[in-house]
């Protein structure tokens, strides 16, 4: 296991030992650090705080602001809601996978992007909707 990574981790537990309620905000601490929650983060983490690490992966699988593999630079989002996908918003998504060389959900093989499909941006009067990096295009 990496040195330094059982150190970063080990420094993010100390500022929560001992409250409650901190598996979520120690969760978005070590993905603000890495930009995910390696593997090796939640066996620390568990081992840590006396859980087993399925209760970890619990939390990371049930919430969508987790992610649990490296992910790009820039991350893609193309809406399919309901307004999006009639303004052809599954077409976009196509021609972002065919581009990119990439499934929705997948980081490209130089680390540079991350597609996602998204239900709902909040803006269906601009559909189609895309964004990169949180810029809507």
């Amino acid at each position: 296991m990496n040195n330094y990574l059982m150190a970063d981790i080990s420094e993010i537990i100390e500022r929560y030992r001992n409250k409650k309620g901190i598996v979520i905000p120690l969760l978005q601490d070590v993905q603000e650090l890495y930009g995910y929650v390696p593997k090796e983060a939640v066996f620390i983490i568990a081992k840590e705080l006396s859980l087993h690490p399925v209760d970890i992966y619990g939390i990371l699988t049930f919430y969508s602001q987790f992610y649990t593999a490296p992910r790009g630079k820039n991350t893609i989002k193309v809406c399919l809601g309901t307004a999006c996908h009639v303004m052809g918003s599954k077409e976009l998504l196509n021609f972002f996978e065919q581009k990119l060389n990439v499934k929705e959900g997948e980081t490209s093989k130089d680390g540079i992007f991350t597609l996602e499909r998204v239900v709902c941006l909040g803006c269906c009067g601009m559909a189609p909707v895309v964004t990169v990096n949180d810029n809507f295009l």
